[in-house]
């Protein structure tokens, strides 16, 4: 592995280099008394005092940082009970976890990782640490950085969205709390430091820089609802839920995962910023589950290979945003009158830079309190103020699809699309926007408004209440036409011209 030597030590190496270079007086061209060749030089005492003062510096630095965080950070240990087959946790590669029994029969999975001692309430201690750490875990156990175990640990909550989770335990014994520091000062370049158990060796300290910010998950597998800091500081199995904290000594994320095919640092490891947990940690506390922010949209990012012509008609091909697909009808979204194909491009003077940016930056907000949003729509920007309401549990009827409008996505029909769809049905001379898909629940009770009026992929849309339907500002201008309440649908289906009508 090459090793990268943090920007500002180089910077320092480099500046005491030249007090040696600029000090050449102790160069003799004589032979000295006791032999010497001539060209023997001499050392500098103050050159090499001052080096050796920076030098110290730095490491004292490191030390007070480690002493500072050491305390505040603990192992977690988990037992867990998993049922039979060969289904493996995605995470066990990152927080140690150890292989039990695949013969179909239930087993019981250790598994290792870290948290932070993040809140006290009396003789009650808060650690914060990853979901996944806990994850169906029967028990957990907490050890300090001076061997002192805790058996008696409870799970206060958790959290899939942003892979998170609360546990607590007590103590008669005043133990340090970390400092919480403020994850938006961070910049790339920034020294970091990251803490934790690899590999089950305990209270380790690795140093890096940040090497990015903003970073996305790159699948379904890892927490989507979050952006993520990504570091250069060794982290590996174990230390997930562990602490990055900055040359303060303050606790400026959560590693959470590592981007290794060998499942070893390669330096690129990831951690979520504490501002996106800090609202977490007092849900968690408060009312045992974490409470998002809630607009009721349905919303994705245009890009050209999965909404062909979408961004351009609606000229928002050069602006960063997110689109709204579909809105849920009586939610936050409808009541103040967002409407499907407006483009989100900023909220509560935060810049939305896609779909998964404005889903954490709502998530974060407060419900029943009033939030600015800038959007263009049909070409044009607009600002409404909108009160959001809390994130409806999975499952909750709110979420059904039968609450959609209108319940379907369109893209624009093009020699793209046609390739796309392998539908000779849509010759050149077609020209709308087609279908690309109808929001359909699992059961009859449980379909959008576009499903159950019959609307089908693929339709071409060529006209709504007999207007010519050619873009996809043409269709959204017409469907969000409110002086009609009944919407007729013009469509091409297959060679053959149907119309299909949608009540609001």
């Amino acid at each position: 592995m090459r090793y990268r030597l943090p920007t500002w030590i180089a910077a320092a190496a480099l500046l005491l280099a030249v007090p040696l270079l600029a000090f050449p007086a102790g160069r003799s061209e004589k032979t000295s008394g006791n032999g010497s060749s001539p060209g023997t030089t001499d050392s500098n005492p103050q050159a090499l005092a001052e080096a050796s003062r920076n030098l110290a510096t730095i490491q004292y630095s490191f030390r007070e940082v480690a002493k500072k965080v050491l305390p505040v950070v603990v192992e977690v240990d988990v037992t867990e009970q998993a049922g039979g087959g060969q289904a493996v946790n995605p995470f066990d590669w990152f927080f140690n976890q150890q292989p039990g029994s695949r013969n179909g029969q239930p087993r019981i999975q250790q598994g290792l990782g870290s948290g932070i001692i993040v809140k006290r309430t009396g003789s009650t201690y808060y650690v914060l640490t990853n979901n996944h750490v806990v994850g169906s875990a029967t028990t957990i156990t907490v050890k300090l950085q001076d061997q002192t175990l805790f058996n008696k640990v409870k799970l206060v909550g958790k959290d899939t969205r942003r892979d998170l989770a609360v546990i607590s335990f007590s103590s008669g014994v005043d133990l340090p709390v970390a400092d919480l520091g403020d994850s938006s000062d961070l910049q790339v370049g920034d020294l970091v430091l990251a803490v934790g158990n690899p590999f089950g060796f305990e209270n380790t300290v690795t140093m890096g820089i940040v090497s990015a910010l903003g970073r996305s998950s790159p699948s379904s597998d890892v927490a989507t609802n979050t952006d993520y800091i990504q570091t250069d500081a060794a982290i590996n199995q174990g230390n997930s839920g562990g602490a990055l904290v900055n040359i303060k000594g303050e606790v400026v994320g959560i590693n959470t995962w590592i981007a290794a095919p060998t499942g070893g640092s390669i330096g690129l490891g990831f951690a979520v910023p504490i501002n996106n947990a800090k609202k977490a940690i007092g849900d968690f506390i408060n009312k045992g589950k974490v409470e998002y922010g809630w607009l009721g949209v349905q919303i994705a990012d245009p890009a050209a290979d999965t909404y062909p012509g979408v961004a351009a008609d609606l000229r928002v091909d050069n602006a960063k945003g997110a689109m709204i697909l579909n809105v849920y009808k009586g939610q936050p979204s409808e009541k103040a009158g967002l409407l499907p194909g407006d483009y989100i491009t900023r909220v509560n003077n935060q810049d939305i830079a896609n779909s998964n940016k404005l889903t954490q930056v709502v998530g974060d907000l407060l419900a029943d309190r009033p939030y600015d949003f800038e959007l263009i729509r049909n070409g044009e920007k607009v600002k409404l103020t909108i009160r959001l309401a809390v994130r409806p549990d999975e499952g909750s009827d709110t979420l059904a699809y039968k609450n959609l409008w209108p319940g379907l996505t369109v893209v624009h029909v093009n020699d793209q699309v046609r390739q796309q769809s392998g539908d000779t049905s849509i010759p050149r001379g077609v020209d709308g926007v087609m279908i690309g898909y109808v929001a359909a629940g699992n059961t009859p009770d449980d379909q959008s408004p576009a499903a159950i009026a019959g609307f089908r992929p693929y339709d071409v849309i060529t006209q709504i209440n007999g207007r010519d339907v050619h873009t996809i500002m043409d269709f959204y201008k017409a469907l969000n036409d409110k002086t009609r309440k009944d919407v007729s649908f013009k469509i091409r289906r297959q060679g053959t011209d149907v119309t299909i009508g949608l009540t609001r």
